[in-house]
């Protein structure tokens, strides 16, 4: 059993620079979304886990943690709304509160895993705290992982990634680039003329895409939800990963391509339209520049994709064409987007239900742990060890449909969170089986579209891949 927490420690920093700064793009509209979810913002939480590479005593363990503090500005920033608008103030010097626990007799990742989870279910006092919380993870006295949780208006999953990165080698003594890029230059250079002009272009896109897009997600009135109402019905599939592995390659694809295909054609189908719009969580690094800074850059493409009448192959192909324009639509100042969306609704009567989403976390586009598999190896056995269930309930939350595929490295990870009032539990379930069949399915045949919706309805039979 887990030993408990074992007192805590301070770390302080002091960084190259302090300051204010309007919030970019990214960080506007992550507070935005922190404000419309109210007392369910702690969703937009990130816990994270960082190994204790080597054996480290733990005042190499918290010298590395304090480099990461002082490098990166994002980390020891508040926000705080003003009357000219919310800003971020980034502290020159401070000290960050790290717990130091120890696993005892269970394995320290897992102990480390569920503290962050833990960590993240307390939503941050973002005008006070630090964006982040840590604690050390001990096994037998010694530092074996590092369990923390991030406010989302500090990083996402690809800073994540870069934390991750830098961690290492700061464990092996290695020496850093310097990290020349923050959030307070990449908000001046938002205010710059061609920047203001690329969120122009991107504003009238999505003008031009909502002035005939559906209002809502779905036709249907909702009905009696479920308790909880709002829940997160999640699969784990190596075969769903190996078969998009396997499209991906035959069809010049991504393998987020080929999920966000198959996401799509199925919510269409459910939804009883041949069309399916949906926003995209993008991570938008396009520019040199954010590409090793740590802080929010994602914001959110509009994608629509019309489904064809041939088959799945001629809807993924859509469906990759489709996403590159949206992505490329994807930068653009959130308060602009929305004085839009309210002008145009006042045009057709109310705004838009833009509540379905696609968010790919995974930063690298793979599974690099995946199992190897011969190129002929029939792939639908694997379905024996398919696993759904019920994650969380998310009390609040504004989501219809939120599909998200996760960081795991050794199988497909899918979740979709719902409104039960517009899908119920066992449909959720179905739909992401029906995602697995779909790209099994294709990998020995060409499946005809009009074979989708018989896969939408199909009662799951396979008792091994047991009810969520």
């Amino acid at each position: 059993m887990t030993g408990g927490v074992n007192g805590s420690v301070k770390v302080p920093f002091h960084g190259e620079r302090d300051g204010e700064a309007a919030l970019t793009w990214g960080q506007r509209l992550m507070w935005r979304a922190v404000h419309l979810m109210g007392d369910s913002q702690s969703y937009l939480n990130c816990p994270w886990v960082l190994p204790v590479y080597g054996r480290r005593d733990l005042g190499a363990v918290l010298a590395a943690l304090r480099v990461l503090l002082e490098r990166h500005e994002s980390l020891r920033t508040t926000f705080i709304d003003t009357p000219d608008g919310p800003v971020q103030r980034v502290a020159r010097g401070g000290e960050l509160t790290v717990d130091l626990v120890e696993a005892g007799e269970e394995r320290g990742l897992r102990v480390a895993e569920r503290l962050g989870v833990e960590m993240s279910r307390t939503a941050f006092a973002h005008g006070d705290d630090l964006p982040l919380r840590c604690a050390v993870v001990l096994k037998d006295g010694r530092p074996f992982a590092l369990a923390l949780s991030f406010s989302h208006l500090a990083v996402d999953y690809q800073a994540l990634n870069l934390l991750a990165t830098e961690w290492k080698a700061l464990l092996k003594g290695e020496d850093l680039a310097p990290a020349d890029w923050q959030p307070m230059d990449q908000a001046a250079l938002e205010q710059e003329e061609s920047w203001q002009a690329h969120s122009s272009r991107s504003v009238q896109y999505w003008l031009s895409v909502l002035e005939e897009a559906p209002l809502d997600v779905f036709d249907h009135d909702p009905q009696e939800p479920e308790d909880p109402r709002f829940i997160e019905v999640g699969m784990e599939s190596v075969a769903l990963a190996a078969a998009a592995t396997r499209l991906a390659e035959r069809w010049t694809v991504s393998t987020t391509s080929v999920l966000l295909a198959a996401c799509a054609t199925v919510l269409a189908v459910v939804s009883g339209r041949r069309k399916a719009v949906m926003q995209l969580v993008h991570s938008n690094r396009r520019d040199a520049r954010t590409r090793t800074m740590v802080g929010t850059v994602g914001q959110d493409a509009l994608f629509v994709l019309d489904l064809p009448t041939t088959d799945f192959a001629a809807a993924c192909l859509a469906a990759h064409t489709t996403a590159l324009g949206a992505y490329r639509n994807a930068r653009y100042d959130p308060f602009a987007m929305q004085a839009m969306r309210e002008e145009i609704g006042r045009r057709r009567g109310r705004e838009h239900d833009l509540d379905a989403f696609f968010n790919d976390r995974r930063g690298i586009g793979t599974w690099p742990s995946l199992p190897k598999f011969a190129p002929d190896e029939d792939l639908s056995a694997l379905t024996g060890k398919t696993r759904t269930y019920v994650e969380n309930a998310w009390p609040g939350v504004r989501f219809k449909v939120f599909f998200t595929v996760g960081t795991a490295a050794d199988t497909g990870r899918l979740s979709l969170i719902i409104d039960t009032a517009y899908l119920p539990r066992e449909t959720a379930r179905t739909m992401l089986l029906a995602i697995e069949t779909l790209l099994l399915r294709s990998l020995t045949e060409n499946v005809p579209m009009a074979e989708v919706p018989r896969l939408c309805s199909q009662p799951v039979t396979n008792a091994s891949r047991g009810p969520a």
